[in-house]
């Protein structure tokens, strides 16, 4: 119900309770049976049979399961027991399966989260009588009762308040606590952040006291519409994933048509089915890379692990290389671009600006602090964070200063009154009377000022400049409060003589200040090709002055709010989207609405925040980050990454990992790719040639798991090039091989294969005694294919010549290299694997065939690249 527009007559009225006595246990149990308890719905959660399951519906994944029932079918007809192919292809899947399930068993808990906040219990007036009773037992018309420290238990629309503030950063985004006044009137269109007449769920009260009549419960509330987005919300496929997934199509029709065709034209040439059936299982094997989803799936984790040594905790595997493909990144102001710590940042006096730390600045400083009820307990500071910034910009401590000047009386702060006076008894004897207050309401008040140490009289000129300086500091989106004293030798009487002929001080302005390194981060970002956008609930003029500092925007004309956000349809916002850096005045809706527009406009778009209000953005974002020191769980459940030491620098770090961590999956695809192609030319030359398979389908996997496989990991594990952060981010159409890659693959492939079939045809026709059972051709063909690969890992490495990277600068490619090669070798030297592997012994001069073969992919690559390089042309992509 929105009852914040209406009186607060009409809301009792249309919520149909007594504003004295509230509601009768008859009404109430009547009104739970129909509303239902107070509580967040639970998001509904597959079990782990479904999430296990769930991974078999990749199409690749899906062939290779064919495989394996084709290969198991085939062995079972002919009897001779050979399953090894069946269960090593089933033994990949199913492990693969069980590392995607493990990770989806970390799901989302915002809901979970969002709960916790919730107030366990809440007096209430009932019947006339005021109790205690568990908040979720609250129904709409109950009336509630709230003071300083309770958490809100409901949506509540206030009937009284005094002197009520409510901390509503994590719903609104606002940094300081909102005034609530119950006789204001709010019009029907005002954001969460100007409803002063509303208490919203699961915020907290930080002074004052107010009742107020339930207006909604459990998902009804402002809290619960967020649990329902974060309900309905489906974080979107990542740019890896969706790259994969394209490419996983193409491969798997092309697999299967390819199969299919070779099949048929074995019939056609009339060989015996079996034997077509196991060519064509061999061709299918030779073409998926069986162990690519591991291979990525390790890479990625090996970047989590680095990732998290820069203070990136990363809840989701594919988010990792995410980052490196993102174009906006859509932060929240309160708390991640500043501190979400008042701190006073400039003092003014009768001269004009002074240094905080002159004597004019402390002793202001030091009126101020005595003049409010912040308190420092410990190492922490308690109170309005407004005046606890006066106690941290203050050199002398609150308690050395009350020991010297007691309080004894006090006026305390109202929004009419826009001010707070104290008395204190000064060492001497007599009083000291402290005002601080809105500059306007005080240096009325004033008739002298404080003037280098001098006392001199207040005129109007004077007045009129300490108005400007005013006007002056608001303009840079400062808060700014005047104080003022007066000493007098006995109490006055009367509150109004307390603040009259009232000595001004000086001006004290505060902001909640960026964080140290942002505006640095920010130029990083731009360099970098990435959009910084700023989404807040704050004030327009204050995210504006923040964003201008930060670099982020450069006029007002770029600052959109809220309620310009609503008078735009979808559609029009992703026009117009743009156009700004900016939205101020936020809803948790709109910041949905901003992350898909971007979204609509092809953007891969990163929404950094701390608070409940950001968790819906960051769960529809491509990647969620979330503060991890003051960031609410909910934004840490919601969020695939946390940033722990709550630093928007941190996330430029994490950019730098994720564009690397993407470089060396490429690498990766790359070298996988190019070596299956190899493979499939080898099978299928030799059938069209009609000669006997070169390769076996266990020799196939071998090399597809083995020799493959950790290079690829070797490669997802190298250095992160110089100049990653100087090139424009990855575009979410942007397939695995854009920038000639693909033609890359093609032609290295065909290499990797040639030199294989010429192995094949050398040992075939000149040391084997019968070609039709060619042992010497078949081991000589899969050591030249073994080997070659993994000599041609060193060339994915980069695109300039391996020579300037150094052949040690990835220990652990050769390290790989040097076990795959030395397992090779094991293959047809030890005689269990040997009969396993059905490959037979060469001699030395066969293996200097073999090794001068395998050499020639690095010399053939590394002549192109130094051809590469003389020629006058643009740089690869």
């Amino acid at each position: 119900m929105e009852l914040y527009s209406q009186s607060r007559e009409e809301a009792v009225q249309t919520l149909g309770t007594d504003p004295a006595r509230g509601l009768n246990q008859r009404e109430c149990q009547r009104r739970l049976e129909q509303y239902g308890k107070n509580e967040l719905r639970p998001a509904k959660r597959r079990g782990l049979p479904a999430r296990f399951f769930s991974q078999f519906q990749d199409l690749m994944v899906l062939i290779l399961l064919a495989a394996a029932a084709v290969s198991f079918a085939v062995s079972w007809v002919r009897g001779d027991g050979e399953y090894v192919d069946s269960l090593i292809i089933l033994a990949i899947v199913v492990c693969n399966a069980v590392i995607g399930t493990v990770q989806e068993v970390r799901a989302d808990r915002a809901i979970q989260a969002l709960k916790k906040l919730s107030s366990p219990h809440a007096w209430v007036i009932r019947e006339g009588r005021r109790q205690r009773v568990e908040s979720s037992q609250l129904v709409p018309g109950d009336l509630v009762v709230l003071q300083a420290g309770d958490l809100v238990p409901a949506d509540l629309r206030l009937l009284k308040s005094a002197e009520l503030k409510i901390e509503e950063s994590a719903l609104t985004g606002e940094s300081v606590p909102a005034e609530k006044d119950a006789g204001a009137h709010c019009p029907g269109n005002a954001p969460l952040g100007e409803r002063k007449n509303m208490a919203f769920a699961s915020t907290g009260v930080a002074s004052g006291a107010g009742v107020g009549v339930v207006s909604a419960t459990g998902m009804d509330t402002a809290m619960g519409r967020i649990a329902h987005m974060l309900e309905h919300e489906q974080s979107p496929r990542t740019p890896l994933q969706q790259r994969l997934k394209r490419m996983g199509k193409v491969m798997g029709v092309g697999v299967v048509l390819i199969c299919a065709a070779i099949f048929l034209l074995g019939l056609f040439q009339q060989r015996p089915p079996l034997e077509m059936f196991m060519i064509a299982i061999s061709l299918g094997v030779a073409a998926i890379p069986e162990g690519l989803t591991a291979v990525v799936t390790i890479v990625l984790a090996m970047g989590i692990k680095r990732m998290a040594q820069k203070r990136a905790i990363v809840r989701h595997l594919p988010a990792v290389e995410t980052l490196g493909s993102t174009q906006v990144i859509c932060s929240d102001k309160t708390g991640t671009l500043t501190q979400n710590k008042m701190t006073v940042v400039a003092f003014s006096s009768a001269r004009g600006e002074e240094r905080l730390d002159s004597p004019a600045a402390q002793f202001a400083l030091e009126l101020a602090a005595l003049c409010s009820d912040a308190q420092k307990v410990g190492e922490k500071f308690t109170g309005d964070p407004t005046e606890t910034a006066f106690l941290r910009a203050c050199k002398r401590g609150k308690g050395e200063l009350e020991g010297c000047y007691p309080r004894v009386g006090e006026i305390p702060f109202t929004s009419a009154r826009k001010r707070m006076t104290t008395a204190h008894r000064l060492p001497e004897g007599g009083f000291r009377l402290i005002a601080k207050g809105a500059p306007d309401v005080l240096i009325a008040r004033c008739t002298q000022l404080l003037q280098g140490g001098e006392i001199r009289p207040l005129t109007g000129a004077m007045k009129a400049k300490l108005l400007s300086d005013n006007s002056r500091l608001a303009e840079r989106a400062l808060r700014v409060l005047a104080v003022a004293y007066r000493d007098v030798s006995a109490l006055p009487s009367d509150d109004r003589e307390s603040e009259s002929q009232l000595i001004f001080c000086g001006l004290i302005a505060m902001e909640d200040p960026p964080r140290p390194g942002v505006k640095e981060a920010v130029a990083q970002c731009k360099r970098a090709g990435i959009l910084p956008v700023m989404i807040t609930g704050d004030h327009a003029a204050t995210a504006l002055a923040i964003g201008q500092r930060l670099g982020i925007a450069e006029s007002p004309s770029q600052v959109m709010t809220g309620p310009e956000l609503d008078r735009l349809d979808d559609g029009a916002l992703s026009k117009k989207v743009f156009q700004y850096r900016i939205f101020a005045r936020v809803s948790p809706e709109h910041k949905v609405k901003l992350v898909r527009a971007f979204q609509q406009r092809g953007m891969v778009v990163a929404m950094t925040g701390d608070g409940v209000n950001d968790a819906p953005a960051l769960k529809a974002a491509d990647i969620g980050c979330a503060m991890g020191k003051n960031g609410t769980e909910v934004a840490q459940s919601a969020a695939d990454m946390v940033l722990t030491d709550d630093d928007f620098s941190t996330i430029v770090a994490a950019v730098r990992e994720g564009r690397g961590i993407y470089q060396n999956i490429r690498k990766t695809v790359h070298f996988l790719l190019s070596c299956n192609i190899g493979e499939i030319l080898v099978v299928f030359v030799a059938f069209l040639l009609r000669a006997p398979t070169p390769l076996l389908a266990i020799q196939l996997l071998w090399v597809n798991l083995v020799t493959d496989s950790f290079p690829a990991l070797a490669l997802g594990a190298d250095p992160i090039q110089g100049d990653v952060m100087e090139q424009p981010p990855h575009k979410r159409e942007e397939g695995v091989f854009s920038g000639g890659v693909g033609f890359a693959v093609a032609v290295e492939g065909c290499l990797v294969g040639a030199l294989a079939l010429l192995a094949y045809t050398i040992g075939r026709a000149f040391f084997d005694y019968d070609p039709a059972a060619p042992a010497i051709g078949r081991t000589m063909a899969f050591c030249v294919l073994s080997l070659s690969q993994l000599v041609h890992s060193f060339n994915m490495r980069s695109e300039h010549s391996v020579l300037k990277l150094g052949l040690l600068s990835n220990r652990k490619l050769v390290v790989a290299c040097g076990f795959c090669a030395i397992l090779m070798v094991s293959v047809v030297l030890f005689p269990p694997l040997s009969a396993l592997f059905q490959t037979t012994a060469l001699t030395a001069f066969q293996w200097l065939i073999v090794a001068a073969l395998s050499l020639c992919p690095l010399l053939v690559v590394e002549g192109e690249k130094l051809l590469w390089e003389h020629l006058p042309r643009k740089k690869k992509n």
